[in-house]
Parts: structure tokens; C-alpha cells; sequence
């Protein structure tokens, strides 16, 4: 898919947007009919959500706490001996596990988060592009984004503000009810099959897209994939739901690599366009490009067969030692060289803790670090791609008998999760010469089949950075069968974390609602509880 760099242009005029919008909420919000035309443009709202659905603007704190320093390494993606990297170790920090819902009590993240950042931004929009022949498309681009962004924040902390969420102003409720997930999910793939099937090819084609630059014919395809995959999340909670739906996208999803959507990062707005994955694994806000590498779980999943991703994801000797950030031009991409740091070790040297203890240590540098060309300040972020697809298409015909071959869906995917890495660019090129022979080499065997399509479902996500989606379809599925680490303090009994809890700020600013909803989780309001969705 092409990516135009007038989104580099687009997402600083976001930034306007969107700390205007934070600044001066009230006057905003008060009263929509005061916009026109001649005064504003929806497109920025548009580029300004899909922009914060990568990252918050504000250093990212979103991405940092609940992407990287809790999902990768609760996944066994990455690894990290930082001490406050408390996912690693399945340490309770409720800032950190609050910090993706966002309106945090702490001054330095205050504002930042999804709720502010990209639901208020979604609705407004929502709300001005309704019924307006104008922007028609745009409007139906606006409800798969939605969805899109709420499916990622009830996965994380399940029942949660939905249908009042985002109103405030608009609707003079400021004290949102929480949904049940279930109804949650009911709306979200009603919301997003009426989206697709109202788009109009030929009609408008947004101008703030920074996914497709507008294109209906590809949002019609991004919105029916995104209905198999919130289908498929609900395969052991509401199977007859999950079948119907899939056998409605079935045909209709995304076709190859050039569907991905992906936003681009740029440098030219400094914290607010780059990368924000990248931000932080560059060591942008402390030593992360360092201590932080990819897990000895992933590494030895890859080398376990010769993978061929093995030789374009990971470096060794990325840095030469702690006290720099520039990048060793000479790091070695050798498959044979790589070697993933084990998870739930610290700095210590208490035995059985320390890294520096651990039988398999040599030196920090010989730990594989993500390769240069995934880890750019202009690199992609990766929201839903090809390979996905094909994966989950591949688990409903192995586990409902629909859909098609589970064989042939799983060797697409499985050859798209090795080809649509040159989207990071060139040197992570891998042939499609090169990956069909690696798929013809390790056939899909149904015996195994759930387990071998959601192994490389993880380790695609793995290498998209995309841990939220990692996490989520792991408590789905189970697959890949992960050995949990234990680590003195651990908030989990020695198991890994099933959702976040509510963020503790929504105790004094949203009183009744979120008492609710605390008394109506299973098991009480912590990191061992489950969604609905996520059953045994």
C-alpha cells in the first residue's frame, strides 16, 4: 500500500487539533452546529485518531507502559531487566495498567491515553459528518475507526465505557456507563458490517486517511477483516456469533500484502509524528534500546526451525554498551549469532534473579536486539494486516469447519507474515520464493493445526510490534503454550496477567459507574481476572 507523505504535513496540523481540542474542550464541544465548512475540517480529526491509535502524543506513555513494558513482555516478545518494567515480572503498577485508558491522576501523563485521545476525537467526528452527503464515506470510515479503537480498550479491561463514552460535552453526560463487553461487541460488528456495506466507491474519499488516502474499495476490505477478527475473539465465548459473521466476510477481506494498513511515522514533528514504538526501543526516555531485547521464548521459536525471519528481525551487538544510544553499523544479523534474553530476570545479583547469574549469560551485547530497520523514527505502525487475515481464517475452517482450506489459509499466512516485511523496508526484504519454500517445508498438520495457527499469529504480531493483539488472541486461544516466569512480588501467583484493572482515578470521577463495574468482575478487579470473551 503507498503512503503518502503529506500525512507528515497532516499529522502536524493534528497536533493543532488536537491540543486545541485538549485546551479548550469546553468551548468546543458546547455546541457542533457552529461548525461549517469555511472554519473546519474533518479530515484532521480523522488523521488526528488514527495518528493516537498508534501512540499517544505525548511521549508515547500509552505505547511505553501497556504495548511494550507490559504485553511484549508478558507475550515473551521482549524482554527487559529494567526495573520498571513490571510486565515482565507480572508486577502490579496501576499507573502503568491505566495508562492506555488515559485521564491519569499522574500530571505527566494527564490527558493522554485512548478515552481522550482517540475516542473524544472519534465521536466529535462522528457527530459532525452525520447525515452530511459531503462526507458520507468519511462518515462510515468514522464508525469502523470506532470499533476498531473500542475493541482494543474493552480487550484490555473488558466491561468499559461505550455508548455514553466520548459525549461529554456533546451530550452533557460526563459520567459514562460501562457496557458489558458481550453488548460491546454485539454493536461494535453490527456497527462495522453497516459501515461496509454503506461505503460508496463512488463517492467521497476522505482526505485525512492516513491508512488508505480514502479509499472505499480498501476500507470496505480493512472493515470486513476487522469483523473477522472481533468475530473470532468470540470462537469459545458465543460460537454461533462467531461463525455467522465470518461466513459473512468470507471472500470479502483483505486480499494480499498491499491491503495492510500501516501509518507512517515521520521525524519532522519530533514527538508528536515519529514512530512511537520506535521512540522508546531507541531509548527516547530512558535505556530501553539496551536493556530491553527480544525474548529468548521468540528468538528460540524462530531458530527452532530456521526460520528466515530470524536473519531480518534481530541484531546482535546493536550497542556496544549502556552508555550509548548510536547504533553499531557492524551489528551482526547472523541467524546462527542470535540469542533472546530469558524473561523475569533483573540488574540484581541474587541468584536465580540477576541476568548476570543466569547459566546462559555471556554479555549483554550478545542478546538480539530488533533490527535497525524495524525500529525507525519513520518506520510503519502496523493496525491490521494480510497475514492476520489469512491466520484467522485458517483457525475458523480448522475450528468450525467454514471458510475454506485451513491448510491453504494457513500457508498464505504464513508466507505474508515473512513477505510483508519489506513494508519496514528493503533490509528486511524476504522473497516470496524464499517464504513458500519454507511454508512447503513445514506443512500445516491438522493435529496441530490451532496451535501451529496461533503460534505464527504471535510470532506475526511479535514481529509487527503489535503485542496489544499478541496478548488478546493468546487469552483466546491459549497458543502459544508459554511457560510463566516467577518472580519474588509477582501480583499473579507465578501466572500470566489476563486484563488490566480499571485505572483507581475512575473511583473518584466516575464513582457509581465504576464501583459497578469493579463488583461485577469474576474473580474481583485484577491483573488474574478475565474478560468475557477469554474462557477456559
Amino acid at each position: 500500500m503507498k503512503k503518502i507523505y503529506k500525512y507528515t504535513i497532516m499529522a502536524a496540523l493534528c497536533l493543532t487539533v488536537a491540543t486545541g481540542c485538549r485546551k479548550h474542550y469546553e468551548e468546543i464541544n458546547t455546541d457542533p452546529s457552529t461548525y461549517n465548512p469555511a472554519n473546519f475540517n474533518p479530515n484532521f480529526i480523522l488523521t488526528s485518531a488514527q495518528l493516537s491509535y498508534s501512540g499517544s502524543v505525548d511521549f508515547s506513555y500509552d505505547t511505553w507502559r501497556a504495548n511494550l513494558i507490559y504485553c511484549s513482555t508478558m507475550m515473551q516478545g521482549l524482554s527487559s531487566v529494567i526495573g520498571y518494567w513490571a510486565g515482565d515480572k507480572y508486577i502490579s503498577n496501576p499507573t502503568y495498567t491505566a495508562a492506555y485508558w488515559g485521564f491519569s491522576s499522574n500530571s505527566i501523563t494527564s490527558g493522554d491515553g485512548a478515552y481522550p485521545e482517540q475516542v473524544r476525537l472519534i465521536v466529535d467526528l462522528l457527530a459532525f459528518t452525520k447525515d452530511k452527503k459531503e462526507y458520507q464515506n468519511l462518515h462510515q470510515i468514522t464508525r469502523i475507526m470506532r470499533a476498531l479503537i473500542f475493541q482494543r480498550i474493552t480487550d484490555l479491561y473488558g466491561d468499559v465505557p461505550y455508548s455514553q463514552a466520548g459525549i461529554g460535552f456533546l451530550g452533557k453526560n460526563y459520567f459514562p456507563v460501562y457496557d458489558k463487553q458481550k453488548d460491546i461487541y454485539t454493536d461494535m460488528l453490527k456497527e462495522v458490517s453497516e459501515a461496509v456495506a454503506a461505503l460508496d466507491v463512488n463517492g467521497d474519499k476522505p482526505a485525512g486517511d492516513a491508512f488508505y488516502n480514502g479509499d472505499p474499495t480498501k476500507w470496505k476490505r480493512f472493515g470486513n477483516s476487522l469483523v473477522l477478527r472481533m468475530a473470532m475473539r468470540l470462537s469459545k465465548v458465543d460460537a454461533a456469533t462467531a461463525q455467522s459473521y465470518v461466513q459473512k466476510v468470507v471472500g470479502n477481506t483483505m486480499l494480499s500484502n498491499d491491503d495492510n494498513a500501516f501509518i507512517l511515522g515521520s521525524e519532522s514533528g519530533n514527538r508528536i509524528t515519529i514512530n512511537r514504538n520506535s521512540q522508546i526501543l531507541l531509548g527516547g526516555g530512558g535505556q530501553e534500546n539496551f536493556y530491553t531485547r527480544w525474548s529468548k521464548t521468540f528468538i528460540d521459536f524462530l531458530k527452532s526451525t530456521n526460520d528466515p525471519r530470524l536473519g531480518v528481525v534481530a541484531v546482535t551487538n546493536l550497542y556496544v554498551n549502556e552508555d550509548t544510544k548510536a547504533q553499531n553499523p557492524n551489528a551482526n544479523a547472523n541467524p546462527a549469532a542470535q540469542k533472546g534474553m530469558p524473561n523475569g530476570k533483573d540488574l540484581s545479583l541474587i541468584a536465580g534473579q540477576g541476568i548476570k547469574l543466569d547459566p546462559g549469560f555471556t554479555a549483554f551485547t550478545d542478546y538480539s536486539s530488533p533490527s535497525p530497520v524495524m525500529i525507525k523514527k519513520d518506520g510503519p505502525t502496523f493496525v491490521l494486516t494480510y497475514a492476520e487475515t489469512e491466520l484467522l481464517l485458517a483457525d475458523a475452517a480448522e475450528r468450525f469447519g467454514i471458510a475454506g482450506s485451513a491448510a491453504q489459509h494457513y500457508r498464505e499466512g504464513l508466507i505474508a507474515s515473512m513477505t510483508y516485511l519489506s513494508q519496514y523496508g528493503a533490509a528486511a526484504t524476504i522473497t516470496a520464493t524464499a517464504a513458500a519454500a519454507y511454508a512447503d517445508a513445514h506443512p500445516y498438520n491438522p493435529a496441530n493445526g490451532l496451535n501451529m495457527i496461533n503460534t505464527q499469529y504471535w510470532a506475526l504480531n511479535n514481529t509487527k510490534l503489535d503485542f496489544y493483539e499478541s496478548w488478546a488472541n493468546w487469552r483466546r486461544t491459549g497458543f502459544p503454550v508459554l511457560t510463566p516466569v516467577v518472580y519474588p512480588g509477582n501480583a499473579t501467583n507465578g501466572t500470566i496477567p489476563r486484563r488490566f484493572p480499571y485505572p483507581v482515578v475512575e473511583a473518584g470521577t466516575n464513582t457509581e459507574n465504576y464501583n459497578k463495574a469493579v463488583a461485577s468482575v469474576p474473580g474481583g478487579d485484577l491483573l488474574t481476572s478475565r474478560v468475557w470473551w477469554d474462557k477456559n
